[in-house]
């Protein structure tokens, strides 16, 4: 399983889902471009000491990014009819997230295989999506049984 940033936009965000994925140990790809620079303060800050314990890449487009892809995409998105707990995940699953400030633009979303939603109090637009990553990565380790040490069904 691998967690996928598209071209993301805030470094304390992306931090925290590269220390997310330190943890977890599940792999990460930043595709960008970033809307920041990669040596930012503020990504060292909320990533911590993990930086050096995440197995990352980064792709210089999102072209890179697709033609290494092997996994089956599964986005991220509020405009999505499944919610993530009803949704099957294989351990070759690769999450993508996308920009804070603008998700992906139409093209990205139908390279996805699927596409899930964090079902929301009505009148509320969205979640921190650190806080979406760590929620759907979550409930997919569990399902394949791929929480380091055990954990999870299987």
């Amino acid at each position: 399983m691998r967690l996928a940033l598209y071209q993301p936009d805030i470094p304390q965000n992306a931090g925290a889902m590269l220390r997310l994925g330190a943890c977890l140990g599940v792999a990460v790809d930043i595709v960008g471009p970033c809307g920041f620079v990669w040596s930012d303060r503020r990504l060292k800050r909320a990533g911590m000491d993990y930086l050096d314990r995440v197995d990352y890449r980064r792709h210089d487009a999102w072209e890179d990014f697709a033609a290494g892809c092997e996994g089956r995409l599964v986005l991220l998105t509020t405009t999505a009819d499944m919610a993530y707990t009803d949704f099957d995940y294989d351990r070759q699953d690769v999450l993508l997230v996308g920009r804070e400030s603008a998700g992906v633009p139409p093209e990205i979303a139908a390279a996805a295989a699927a596409r899930v939603r964090i079902p929301m109090t009505p009148g509320t637009r969205s979640l921190n999506v650190a806080l979406a990553a760590a929620m759907v990565l979550g409930e997919a380790l569990r399902q394949t049984g791929a929480y380091p040490g055990g954990g999870g069904d299987e």
